[in-house]
């Protein structure tokens, strides 16, 4: 079964209610389980996640409380297999930032990149496709792109 890497941005629209692109977080994930495919995340993942979703309203976040955070981060690692890191992620993470010329966020983006390297997962799906066409070495998917195919 392929496994596909969930993007935080997908995660974070999942829990949002009445975003306009909720429905089509959680439509592009059923879709992808139907299909026969893994969706998993690793924790570079809930740590931005965890950034936004504790982060003010005011700052572009979802003000939750650490007990709300916490109940969120429970909910993920029960419906996703993580892929923790290993020695190798970091590394790989090195090499990647290096090749690429990575700046600013895009270091984020690159341990992601990282993680499904070590981790064999070869395809993320996410709203922000941009950030990761730069890497040849994965396969990028909008939900949309999922929804119509």
């Amino acid at each position: 079964m392929p496994r596909v890497l969930i993007d935080t941005n997908v995660l974070l629209r999942m829990i949002e209610p009445g975003h306009p692109s909720q429905k089509l977080a959680v439509d592009a994930q059923i879709a992808l389980r139907v299909a026969g495919h893994q969706p998993c995340i690793v924790d570079q993942n809930l740590i931005e996640f965890r950034a936004v979703v504790t982060r003010p309203f005011a700052s572009n976040g979802l003000g939750m409380t650490q007990q709300q955070a916490n109940f969120e981060l429970q909910g993920l690692k029960s419906l996703y297999e993580l892929l923790s890191d290993t020695p190798a992620v970091f590394v790989q993470w090195e090499q990647l930032v290096n090749k690429y010329i990575s700046e600013g966020k895009q270091n984020h983006d690159a341990r992601i990149v990282a993680a499904m390297i070590v981790h064999e997962v070869p395809s993320v799906l996410t709203f922000n496709e941009g950030d990761f066409k730069r890497y040849t070495e994965i396969e990028v998917f909008s939900p949309k792109d999922v929804l119509n195919s």
